[in-house]
């Protein structure tokens, strides 16, 4: 290991403190809160603006496709700026979107504020990301990214249905004003935080099967590692790249086509009572997996984790179906699903990271902008397959969906020749 300006190695630098971290979580959990919370807010704004609850649901569709068409711009730009700038850009420009949402005179205005939500959403899940991964310490990536990650899925299960109670007794506009003053609160802590961290020490040599590129060194802003060229790894390009975020879509659909058709398929068998408490279920199964998916990529390395939790992901996906009929049993299985299906992103997060260093936020803005992707075409196939057959047919679909997910996952896994540990030597000499 690669002494830094103090003397200190990977092992002894310091590392995030909780104060970036939560401070990553929080930002997480509003952003994630806006996304979720419209859903269930759609029959009050259809009554607000007296169309039709089909045609709200183009609020829920513009905001992804918004976000999945900056995703790719907001990396890139984010990789060549200083990322806490855009960071703090993202999120004034968020909360401003929100201010928009909750006054829009008009639907087609409404429309457009959740257009400019979608954009700013795009530029500030990626560059949190990013914060926190090139300033965490080598062997602890994956698990800060879990934890940061967990904010989105607490909004899943907390912040939701708090903003959808909110939305029915006070209005539905409030809520968003409430996100909108949270978010720009954040943006002058994030403006500060980040220049007090500005990354992490060298990490250790790459092992041959999993690459751990590290952070950038102690003192550099944002400054794109060297870690792979010290010790003769070659980048993948591109296509590596895009055959990797297309894990994350395969996943996402497989994930998405159970989670988003669940309320539905319940309340069409007439066991509306039980959604509440079985979503609480899920998400708690979510959050467990995510902080344990984490931290099994930092110890046994990402690639692993994450052709294990695809394989899981499936297999009990079909455990899901099996067991749909009896309450208790779709409980447990659901609990089981969620810990291994949210094991995944941690991981994967963690394996772009480390594969492309240089691009961090740009492919998890990639890889942001898959999940997006996978989640909408769930919906769109997934309500066709629902409408034609049931509920269990869908997650057998889902099933079916993850395998070649794993089997792609698999393909794509670093060989050898990826990553070579520095051979011992005086200089000019070989090892």
């Amino acid at each position: 290991m690669r002494p830094t300006g103090g003397g200190a190695t990977q092992d002894t630098a310091p590392g995030l403190s909780a104060g970036p971290v939560a401070l990553a979580w929080l930002t997480q959990f509003l952003v994630g809160t806006d996304l979720f919370v419209v859903a269930p807010l759609l029959p009050a704004i259809a009554a607000s603006f007296e169309v039709s609850a089909a045609r709200t649901g183009l609020l829920v569709t513009a905001f992804s496709v918004a976000y999945v068409v900056a995703s790719p711009v907001a990396g890139w730009i984010s990789d060549r700026w200083d990322r806490a700038t855009v960071l703090v850009v993202a999120l004034v420009l968020f909360s401003l979107a929100n201010v928009g949402t909750a006054l829009a005179p008009g639907f087609g205005l409404l429309l457009a504020a959740r257009v400019v939500a979608g954009v700013a959403a795009a530029a500030t899940g990626p560059t949190v990301y990013a914060l926190v991964s090139t300033r965490a310490r080598d062997r602890a990536r994956a698990q800060v990214l879990a934890v940061v990650g967990s904010g989105l899925l607490t909004a899943l299960w907390v912040g939701a249905p708090a903003g959808s109670l909110l939305g029915r007794y006070v209005g539905w506009e409030s809520a968003f004003l409430i996100l909108a003053a949270g978010t720009f609160l954040l943006a002058f802590p994030h403006a500060f935080v980040w220049r007090r961290h500005p990354g992490a020490a060298a990490p250790e040599p790459a092992v041959a099967a999993e690459p751990a590129v590290g952070p950038a060194p102690a003192g550099a802003v944002d400054a794109p590692s060297e870690a792979g060229a010290r010790h003769g790894a070659r980048s993948p390009g591109t296509a590596a790249a895009m055959s990797a975020v297309t894990v994350t879509a395969l996943w996402a659909f497989s994930v998405y086509t159970l989670y988003t058709f669940l309320a539905v398929a319940l309340h069409a068998d007439g066991r509306a009572s039980s959604v509440t408490w079985l979503l609480v279920v899920y998400g708690v199964g979510a959050v467990i997996g995510g902080q344990v998916g984490g931290r099994f990529a930092d110890r046994a390395g990402a690639v692993r984790v994450t052709g294990t939790a695809l394989l899981l992901t499936a297999v009990l996906e079909v455990v899901v179906a099996l067991a749909y009929p009896v309450p208790w049993a779709l409980a447990g299985a659901l609990g089981l699903f969620a810990f291994a299906a949210y094991a995944f992103f941690p991981a994967q997060q963690r394996h772009l990271v480390d594969l492309f260093p240089g691009r961090a936020t740009a492919v998890l803005s990639w890889n942001n902008g898959a999940l997006f992707v996978g989640l909408s075409v769930a919906g769109a196939v997934g309500g066709q397959i629902l409408h034609a057959t049931d509920y269990q047919v869908l997650l057998y679909t889902g099933a079916a969906v993850a395998v070649p997910a794993c089997l792609l996952a698999a393909r794509g896994r670093p060989g050898r020749r990826t990553a070579r540990p520095a051979r011992p030597g005086r200089p000019g000499r070989p090892g």
